[in-house]
Formats: C-alpha cells, structure tokens, sequence
C-alpha cells in the first residue's frame, strides 16, 4: 500500500504518524514545496523575534522521519490524475498512489486595492516559512512599516517588527481591534496596550490605494479616509483561505467549495482520495458545511484522516472551540461560543489591570469564555461548558481554572458583580 500525502503541516504529519503507528509496511510519502521538515507554524513568530532558531521550530529529530520510514518529497505538485491514480510534479516527475490525502493548509487573502498589482517588492505575509524569510529580508531598524489586518496574524507581525525597531502603523479598518472575536472594551484595551508599545494603532481605517516608488517597492498606502500612510515595508494579513486553486487546474479536480469538499470521514469526492486541515470543506447532513481554519482543528483532523485512510470508521464531529494567543503582553484564551439568540454575557475588567473576563451563558448554561490577561486551564473551562453548568456555580469555582499564580492572588468574588 502506498499513501501519499500532499502537504507537511500540522495535518499531513499527524496523519503520516497515524498511518505508519498502525502499518508498519506501508510505503508513507509526503510532499511539500514549503519546508524539507515539518515545523510549528504557530511558533513562526519565535523565530522572527529572535527567541528560536529556525530548526528549533521543528517538534521532532530530523532523522525520526528516516527511523519511520516517511519518505519526503520536495516539490510542488501540479497535476492530479485520479484515474490512473498519479500525482505529477512541476519538475515532471510522477508519483504513484494508492489511497492520496490532500492537506494543502491555507494562503493568505489578496485585496483588490488599487496599485497592489504594480508592487513588484516590500509586500509581506506571515504564514509560510517563506513568509519569514521575506520578512527578514525587508526589515529595517528606523524604517517605517504598515500593517494590514485586525487579527491574530496581524498583531503578532506587528510584534517581530516593532521588536526589531521599525516604526509601525497596525490598520484595523473595523472601530475596534478584532471585533469578530473580541467585545468593544477588549477590542479597545488590546489596541492602548499595543500603543503602550509604540505602535501607531489606527481604526477604522480601510485601505484604497498601494503606492510604490520608481523601483516598484510599496512607499505608502491611502486610505479612503484620505490619509496616507508612507512605508518601506507593507504586511498584508486579512485573513487566509484554502490552497486549492490549483486543484482547478488539474486532470481530475476533486469537487470544491470554499475548500475540497469531504465527508464526515474526511473523504472527497474522487476514489481514494481525502482531505483534512485548514483545505477540508466538511458537509454535515444537519448542520452547515464547515472549514476550520485553526492549528488545533488541522491536527484533530491529521489523525482522523488518517485513521479514515486505514479503513477505521471514523465521523468528525467539531468539538468545543478553542484557541489561545496573545497580544504583546496581554495573553487570551476563548472557549465556546459567542452571539447566540436569546444568549447573555456576563463581563467585568479587573480595576487598574488589563485583565478581563466575559463569559456567555444561554438557557441557564455557560456556553463561551472570552478571558484576557491571566492564563487559564481550557479543558476545565471547556469541561463546565459540556455539563451546561450555570453562570453562578461558574463564578464561585473560576479559580480552578487559573494557570497564573500571580492573577490567583487576586479576589474573584469581585467578578460576581461584573455587568
């Protein structure tokens, strides 16, 4: 039997470790046009701030890859031929598979902003590693830089390159910072922190034009407020989307949404072939379609993909969100949801600190926590949203919940009154 998988991230690698811990014999093959090795893309930041080196983003032993027997392929594949079950690759060669899984990741959004498709250099993107490398090439301790983009990718490239000394400028073209995952009294003591830092933190702000001097590198963006913003270096991150377009390219294209459509069990719509990670559509028959876009979710799916690949029965169902991050100094922690009908939240910040907790509850249940500026233990948190325990019992335990000591000194019968 040989598996093929096409992609060495988070969900690719699980799934290779999944297969070859069940089948020893197995020809287990792995292609990538990103990295030689599989390395943490949520740690990329590390690096670029000088806390990792390069290899230190990589969670296992180079040689644990030959002592398994995963074979690895560096090149980018460029045709899909299911019929005769062949990958092609840009170089020509061709690769033979038996059962094929696709976890392709994502790429970042382009704008339509005027003058973009003239830049020819100085525009940068923080999701592959070749992203850093571009990042590092352009980074000037004095320059100015602005960066696109109110989210978790955003504030982190702000963070590399105020650390190394360039003058920034973050754009959040919403009146707060990040408001599809944070209530406007977080949103706003988020942005005065990142200040606090230097940053030039400016919202509502949507960009119009790129400009670029005589040589095509970005100078400056224009804002449709009429502001201008000059530049030497311009980071682009608003948002990611599944890499798939290729796939429409291909001899035989597996059917495709906003990603490659999969079943519950992770299979597509071609014979032998699967999907999983941030390129997986998932269609549920009583609920809508789902792309999960989260390191978490991608190896949650890494190894039920696999598993589905060696025969197991497997039904993905989404767990309890979860997620974690932090924003300069201030960490954050989200559990559940948020915004349901008929659903309440309860909210308070701790006076003097940039401490905040908000918890949703709805039919007498908790159902999401939002907590920023202490570290917390989400499986406790996660664990009280699946036994539907009430706001109040909630509230007299939280302190189980807490990872920071120091924030453990603090009084929590306080949040008892939050509004």
């Amino acid at each position: 039997m040989r598996y093929v998988i096409v992609g060495n991230g988070v969900a690719g690698i699980t799934a290779a470790f999944t297969i070859r811990s069940r089948d020893e014999k197995a020809a287990v093959i792995v292609i990538s046009d990103e990295s030689d090795y599989f390395f943490s893309r949520t740690a990329l930041m590390y690096a670029f701030l000088d806390k990792m080196s390069r290899r230190d983003l990589e969670p296992h032993e180079r040689g644990l890859y030959d002592d398994l027997g995963i074979q690895r392929v560096r090149g980018r594949v460029s045709d899909l031929d299911a019929n005769n079950r062949t990958l092609t690759l840009a170089e020509g060669r061709t690769i033979v598979y038996d059962r094929l899984l696709l976890a392709t990741g994502s790429l970042p959004n382009r704008p339509d902003w005027e003058g973009l498709d003239d830049v020819r250099d100085g525009i940068v993107h923080f999701v592959r590693l070749q992203d850093l490398d571009n990042c590092e090439r352009l980074t000037r301790r004095g320059e100015k830089a602005v960066v696109v983009g109110g989210g978790l990718i955003g504030v982190e490239l702000v963070e590399c390159l105020n650390h190394h000394g360039m003058d920034v400028t973050f754009l959040v073209r919403e009146p707060w910072y990040w408001p599809a995952a944070l209530g406007e009294p977080e949103g706003r003591m988020v942005a005065a922190h990142i200040r606090e830092h230097g940053v030039h933190v400016e919202e509502s702000e949507a960009v119009e034009r790129v400009e670029s001097d005589s040589g095509g590198r970005a100078s400056a963006v224009v804002c449709k407020s009429g502001k201008r913003f000059e530049c030497a270096l311009l980071g682009i991150a608003i948002g990611v989307h599944p890499a798939v377009e290729w796939l429409s390219r291909v001899s035989t294209p597996p059917a495709i949404r906003k990603g490659i459509m999969v079943q519950t069990d992770f299979r597509a719509s071609l014979p032998d072939v699967w999907a999983a990670g941030d390129c997986a559509d998932i269609q549920f028959t009583n609920k809508p379609a789902l792309v999960e876009q989260i390191w978490y979710s991608a190896k949650r799916q890494g190894e039920l993909a696999g598993r589905s690949m060696l025969g197991d029965a497997v039904q993905y169902s989404p767990p309890v969100f979860y997620n974690s991050a932090k924003f300069f100094d201030i960490e954050y922690t989200t559990v559940g949801s948020f915004g349901a009908a008929g659903s309440q939240e309860h909210f308070t910040r701790l006076p003097g600190k940039a401490v905040t907790v908000r918890i949703a509850e709805t039919g007498d249940a908790v159902c999401g926590f939002n907590m920023l500026g202490s570290r917390w233990d989400h499986t406790i948190l996660e664990r009280w949203i699946a036994e539907r325990r009430p706001l109040e019992y909630v509230l007299e335990r939280l302190q189980h919940a807490q990872f920071d000591v120091e924030f453990g000194r603090e009084n929590l019968a306080a949040l008892r009154h939050g509004a």
